[in-house]
């Protein structure tokens, strides 16, 4: 599902215009969500580096070395009055250092579990963006990425929602409906301005919620778009087109996309609690389910082609270049030159 705005769910987060921040129901929305998100469930969290504790906490204890008394040899009689124990020499200081250093020993890449690996290309997908501004967190350009566990996906959500560009998208879009004066009720001035960038932002939070975490858990579904980024023009298209109502699934399979679908209508159901009375109708409902679900396409359309337009760029950049040096380096040859 792509475009969240940072991959598909951004998109999806242009919902339309938007909210009272004095509403009285858009803090218990808000909190609620938060208070899942935080939640210490193992379902539902994930603690940076804790993959490495729990690998080091399993490692076996360090054996115990053993003395074969046949291999020893003969032992010299103990003399009168001596302890028999005092020969054997006291192992305890070995057995610790053994133990301390294997917990130190990093794991190898034979050791890390399925888990550690999505956790490292999750990372990865945390330093993506189009223009160096839209986040593509939920974006992944490899084919083979390994599925996430429940906890990486609230992760995911979280880490895409309190980016600044979500802020920054709802800021542009409350902007537009200000100047549109859409839904009256709120009125112009600051205190509309609030109301619109309210909602909109919130939109977005619930909507990606139920799509990129919730329902994606339920249901086993990544809520990662795939680039495809190779092949024709057509057909790459029609992928970023499809991955609205396709995904791929946990379990590696490919699918329907019942989680953003239906992620983007339980978004706009529970919208009606803040929009104006006028817009809590069946019928806007569905509509601007579908919409969000519709503009997701937008999304992954950009997120797709953005790099070959970068390097388009990139390229004709450089040959600007070559062409000024070319040209520097001609006009020092002729004023150089022997008159």
């Amino acid at each position: 599902m792509p475009f969240q705005v940072s991959a598909q769910a951004d998109a999806d987060s242009t919902t339309g215009e938007w909210m009272r921040l004095g509403s009285r129901h858009i803090p218990v929305i808000f909190f609620a969500g938060l208070a899942l998100v935080a939640v210490p469930h193992p379902l539902v969290s994930q603690q940076p580096g804790s993959s490495l504790m729990v690998a080091s906490a399993v490692l076996p204890e360090a054996p115990t070395p053993q003395f074969d008394v046949a291999a020893a040899g003969p032992q010299a009689p103990a003399a009168p009055g001596q302890s028999t124990a005092s020969s054997t020499p006291d192992q305890s200081p070995a057995v610790q250092g053994s133990s301390s250093s294997q917990t130190a020993v990093p794991m190898t890449d034979a050791e890390k579990t399925q888990h550690d690996k999505a956790e490292e290309q999750l990372k990865q997908q945390e330093h993506q963006r189009v223009m160096g501004v839209m986040a593509t967190f939920n974006t992944t350009r490899n084919k083979d990425a390994l599925p996430l566990s429940p906890g990486q996906k609230f992760q995911l959500f979280f880490k895409s929602e309190t980016d600044p560009w979500p802020f920054l998208l709802s800021s542009v879009v409350a902007g537009i409906g200000q100047a549109d004066d859409s839904y009256p009720e709120w009125g112009q001035g600051a205190q509309g301005y609030g109301k619109r960038i309210g909602a909109a932002y919130t939109d977005a939070f619930i909507g990606n919620f139920f799509g990129n975490a919730v329902l994606p858990v339920l249901w086993h579904e990544d809520p990662r778009y795939y680039q495809k980024g190779a092949g024709s023009f057509t057909s790459r298209a029609l992928w970023a087109a499809s991955s609205t109502g396709w995904c791929k699934r946990d379990n590696g399979t490919w699918g329907p996309n019942y989680a953003n679908v239906v992620g983007n209508l339980f978004g706009a159901a529970v919208a009606r609690v803040y929009y104006p009375a006028s817009e809590r109708t069946v019928t806007n409902t569905i509509t601007d389910g579908l919409t969000v679900s519709a503009e997701g396409v937008v999304g992954a359309e950009i997120i797709e082609f953005w790099p070959d337009i970068a390097r388009h760029y990139q390229r004709k950049h450089a040959e600007k270049l070559a062409r000024q040096a070319a040209l520097r380096d001609a006009q020092s040859s002729t004023q150089s030159a022997p008159k």
